[in-house]
């Protein structure tokens, strides 16, 4: 996991005021654009909204909907990127493509690049699994399996230098081959996503990913981040 990434391209300057401005636009008769310099400042946005939009979990999640933020997330296996696309979620992917990519796979082979930056293998360790049955995952179980990634890169090669289609070609690779990917989210649709996958029963690298996504909300949106926190993360209360 140690080579996971998640980074920020882009995300709305001044998310807590947008939202503020949604909210105030909608009780007020003024068009609050005339208003800018009169609204709060990004921190006491942040506190009206908690106060008025989300404590006492009365579910207004529609102002929330307005800023916008895009990760680019890099080196999660295939298996997270499945997760994240599972149940409607309100969010945009965009994945990298095996079909225009796999040559990666020839470059481990070749030692252009370490296997391991090809494919992801969970660390030596103990784990359980969802009926709570614990085992441990060896040191050599895990070599064994790291064999069989290269064995089945070497596989491609072959069939790619035989002729074959990449498309063909790369449904015989281990299916947590790594791959990168830009999400965006609104506000609400990232907290949704977090009430889905930040929490126990999530599997392990889908919540590696939400942990490395949380900071950046709270560097973002910090009084809605904190609300999060002490409210609903881990409790997989989904949001409206």
């Amino acid at each position: 996991m140690d080579r996971f990434r998640v980074e920020v391209i882009a995300k709305t300057s001044n998310p807590q005021q947008v939202i503020y401005a949604a909210m105030h636009q909608d009780y007020t008769e003024t068009f609050v654009y005339d208003e800018r310099e009169d609204w709060p400042t990004e921190e006491q946005s942040g506190e009206i909204i908690v106060k008025r939009l989300l404590a006492g979990d009365r579910g207004h999640f529609g102002c929330i909907e307005h800023p916008q933020i895009v990760f680019n997330c890099g080196y999660f296996p295939h298996s997270v990127m499945q997760q994240a696309r599972t149940h409607r979620t309100g969010v945009s992917f965009d994945v990298q493509s095996y079909r225009y990519t796999s040559n990666q796979l020839i470059d481990a082979i070749e030692g252009r690049k370490d296997i391991e930056e090809v494919f992801y293998l969970r660390p030596v360790g103990n784990y359980a699994n969802r009926q709570g049955k614990k085992y441990y995952y060896s040191p050599e179980q895990r070599e064994e399996d790291l064999d069989w990634c290269k064995t089945a890169a070497k596989r491609y090669k072959a069939d790619m230098d035989a002729g074959m289609s990449e498309e063909h070609a790369r449904g015989k690779i281990p299916f947590d081959y790594r791959q990168h990917f830009v999400v965006s989210f609104n506000m609400r649709s990232l907290l949704h996503f977090l009430d889905l996958r930040y929490k126990k029963d999530a599997q392990l690298e889908i919540q590696k990913l939400c942990e490395m996504m949380f900071p950046h909300l709270e560097e973002w949106t910090p009084a809605i981040a904190a609300w999060y926190k002490s409210t609903r993360l881990g409790k997989a209360r989904l949001s409206p």
